[in-house]
């Protein structure tokens, strides 16, 4: 004797509609989040004015100390800069101060130093650390290992450790008191040789080896290949060179004894006078100081994200 089982029908699609119509105005008919709706990943309101407010935060304590210079450089003799309730915008503002700074120090003379000393660190890094980048990235020889071991050792030792030695060895090359002296030890640095190393290795291996197949040198692989991938990682060392070369102050104080030949950064304190000092002209020798910087930024960032976006391979 058989036993009649029980039939069970599945709702169909009108019915599941009208018993979850929740889940419809949520999912919609494609099974995916509704764009009003908030899904998993997106942060609430709170997190997002939480992120904000630290960004804000985070925004005041970098330019806030600049806009400060930047408002002081622009007050005139008559206005109080230490007041109690301190005025960002200046009452007189006035461009004199740049003028006195010119009259006081000769500011363009340290200001082409700099300039000169900063090209050279800039042509040596480029040129010297693309070359070991390369050299340790792709080429085979022997004691490679030993090789990158200096130099990441020599990161493990800080600058004032090895000065003496460093000014030892500019005296004898007959180079103190010289911008090339004050460039020299600056013109290849470590840290850079291995960002570049780090960028070179990123790329495939398989490109070179189809240049070499096509017959290309070293050379040829290095400048056709290797460059054209790396050139958002030559635009940071090109920018943070610059920044060490012309905010360095302590090794061009040793090394330069002729005040003509002073930087930019050791001829400003020069407008502390010895008696008294004018803030509104520290403040825009200040900010004289840091345009350039600016500048140099401005023009090498767009290389910079570019490569950052594009990776270490373009199609």
């Amino acid at each position: 004797m058989t036993t009649a089982r029980p039939t069970t029908t599945r709702p169909t699609t009108a019915e599941r509609a009208e018993g979850a119509p929740e889940a419809l105005e949520t999912t919609g008919s494609t099974g995916r989040p509704h764009k009003g709706s908030r899904g998993f990943n997106t942060p609430s309101p709170a997190h997002t004015a939480a992120r904000y407010l630290l960004l804000l935060l985070v925004l005041l304590l970098v330019v806030g100390p600049f806009l400060w210079q930047l408002s002081t450089s622009l007050k005139g003799p008559a206005e109080d800069v230490y007041t109690r309730t301190p005025a960002f915008l200046p009452d007189q503002p006035t461009l004199g101060n740049y003028g006195k700074v010119a009259d006081t120090i000769p500011v363009w003379t340290y200001a082409l130093n700099s300039v000169i000393v900063a090209a050279i660190c800039i042509t040596g890094n480029v040129v010297g650390c693309t070359l070991a980048g390369y050299a340790l990235a792709r080429l085979r020889f022997r004691g490679a290992r030993l090789v990158l071991g200096l130099f990441l050792a020599t990161l493990v030792l800080p600058g004032e450790v090895t000065i003496v030695s460093q000014y030892v060895l500019v005296r004898s090359l007959g180079l103190a008191d010289t911008l090339a002296g004050v460039a020299l030890p600056g013109s290849i640095a470590m840290l850079n040789v291995l960002l570049m190393r780090t960028a070179f290795a990123a790329v495939p291996v398989e490109l070179d080896q189809a240049a070499m197949i096509d017959g290309a040198n070293v050379w040829q692989r290095l400048w056709h290949v290797g460059l054209p991938n790396v050139r958002g990682m030559i635009s940071v060392i090109v920018i943070f060179t610059f920044i060490g070369a012309w905010d360095d102050f302590l090794w061009p104080l040793i090394v330069l004894n002729d005040p003509q030949k002073y930087t930019l950064t050791v001829g400003l304190q020069y407008l502390n006078g010895t008696f008294s000092a004018n803030p509104r002209l520290i403040a825009a020798g200040t900010m004289i100081a840091f345009l350039p910087i600016v500048v140099v930024f401005g023009a090498c960032q767009r290389f910079f994200f570019k490569g950052v976006e594009e990776g270490a391979v373009k199609g």
